[in-house]
């Protein structure tokens, strides 16, 4: 373990509880991931001619997805406006223009309610518009209840609950052991 400059630096015991605790709790704690959804993707992106509310079909926008918005910078842009502007393609009073000049613009989906986008310009007339439903993420599945005579004691019973932590308790146990030659 020399060779690996731990002994040098003075990693011991404590250093090794922290880690291994680390692991652990990030081990245990739930994935929880978001979705960047290119707007228009496989369609030719935020565009004329194509279809949002096909492309927003069968989709599950969540709080905390984002929206990933590719257009032509020179004729394009996003804004987000009300739901009577985004039905009459009223750009005049966005709540949010996301245009950032780039052509590429990234929304944070953040709070749970219906969002609505449009292109000014004239776009939003040719159905450059899409309006997007976010929704909390939908509770866990239940987990199955143990029957109360069958506590988890075996391994193929437990799986992962407790041979993953088991095996990062082992590594770091081994470490602190090699730390002490």
């Amino acid at each position: 373990m020399e060779g690996l400059g731990l002994r040098s630096r003075g990693i011991g015991w404590p250093m090794a509880a922290a880690v291994l605790t680390a692991a652990v709790l990030l081990v245990m704690l739930p994935q929880v991931s978001s979705i960047r959804y290119i707007v228009g993707s496989n369609m030719g992106g935020w565009a004329p001619n194509v279809n949002f509310t096909i492309w927003a079909q069968g989709k599950h926008f969540y709080n905390g997805d984002w929206l990933y918005f590719v257009y032509d910078r020179n004729q394009m842009n996003v804004l987000e406006v009300n739901k009577t502007d985004f039905d009459s393609c009223n750009s005049d009073h966005p709540l949010q223009n996301w245009t950032t000049g780039a052509g590429r613009d990234v929304v944070p989906l953040n709070i749970t309610k219906t969002y609505y986008f449009i292109s000014g310009k004239g776009f939003c007339y040719g159905g450059v518009k899409v309006a997007i439903h976010v929704e909390n993420l939908p509770p866990p599945p239940a987990s199955l209840p143990q029957k109360s005579d069958s506590p988890c004691l075996l391994l193929s019973t437990c799986r992962g609950q407790v041979f993953i932590p088991t095996l990062f308790a082992a590594a770091a146990l081994w470490d602190a052991f090699i730390l002490r030659l």
